[in-house]
């Protein structure tokens, strides 16, 4: 099986430059012989082919170990799909879904009854507007600039898909706020791309702080500190009585025990977290 699951990766690879390379030669005019065609056609019923198979493999092994069924096949997926194409898939899934929410008008995403969502996007909304008039204004230029039809073609795809993913990212931040719950527990987000929770029960005090960090969002630093800044500042600094676990932007695992973080609001959002937490009146400070 490990032999099939290596072949069935390197595959995919192929199978995926394949694609790309028939795609720019018909955006490009040039249309390819029957005998590519035939055989792109071939290597992906090969490949659908190979990857069910392991897939059914790797389920039935699972359920052999009786696990459930609502268990044993996402844990088949997790066999089968490389990490990096997992959270792929999943970042793109969620981008979209806070694309729909924030085109359709629904409410932030992840707040419950009683929960208090902490926007901050608003922060950084001149700047991603500014990235985004830029965009359109290289895409138009390069409609009219570039005269080769198969460039003309990849370099308009990639400019139009550069905006989408643009505006798709500000509208996740809009639809998934930070969130404090009515327990007091502590939800940071940045979009799709970050999802840590601090329960109410670590938190040891809230106070409001403006820092303007230089290094990486969520990066955890050798003193325990993680920043999430908007639009290079922090607002609220929130410390715990023990470290959390998280996962930062490209998937790899960090934890932190004081975190700095942006706030539209930041005087609710201590005040929330001195109320949920039942923090004492010296916790909360200017």
């Amino acid at each position: 099986m490990r032999t099939l699951r290596k072949t069935v990766r390197r595959s995919f690879a192929a199978f995926a430059l394949c694609e790309l390379v028939v795609i720019l030669c018909v955006a490009g005019g040039v249309r390819p012989a029957a005998g590519v065609r035939r055989a792109v056609e071939l290597g992906c019923l090969a490949f659908v082919a190979a990857a069910t198979t392991l897939l059914l493999l790797d389920l039935g092994r699972h359920l052999r170990e009786g696990l459930p069924w609502r268990s044993a096949f996402p844990a088949a997926l997790a066999d089968s799909v490389p990490a990096a194409v997992r959270r792929l898939i999943v970042h793109e899934i969620t981008l979209s879904a806070g694309f729909l929410r924030w085109v359709t008008r629904r409410g932030p995403h992840g707040v419950r009854d009683g929960d208090l969502p902490v926007p901050y996007a608003s922060g950084q909304a001149a700047t991603m507007y500014g990235f985004l008039f830029v965009c359109v204004v290289e895409t138009a230029a390069l409609a009219f600039l570039i005269p080769w039809p198969a460039v003309h073609a990849v370099t308009l795809v990639l400019d139009v898909w550069g905006c989408y993913v643009l505006i798709a990212l500000h509208a996740s931040c809009v639809v998934r706020p930070h969130v404090i719950g009515a327990d007091g527990s502590l939800r940071l987000r940045y979009g799709a791309l970050l999802d840590i929770r601090v329960p109410a029960d670590r938190i040891a005090s809230a106070h409001l702080e403006r820092h303007f960090p230089d290094g990486r969002r969520a990066a955890a630093e050798e003193s325990g500190l993680t920043e999430l800044a908007v639009a290079g500042q922090t607002t609220v600094t929130v410390h715990l009585t023990e470290p959390v676990r998280y996962t930062r932007v490209l998937g790899r695992p960090a934890e932190a025990r004081v975190f700095r973080f942006y706030a539209d609001d930041p005087a609710s959002a201590v005040a929330a977290l001195r109320a949920g937490s039942k923090l004492p009146p010296g916790s909360c400070g200017a």
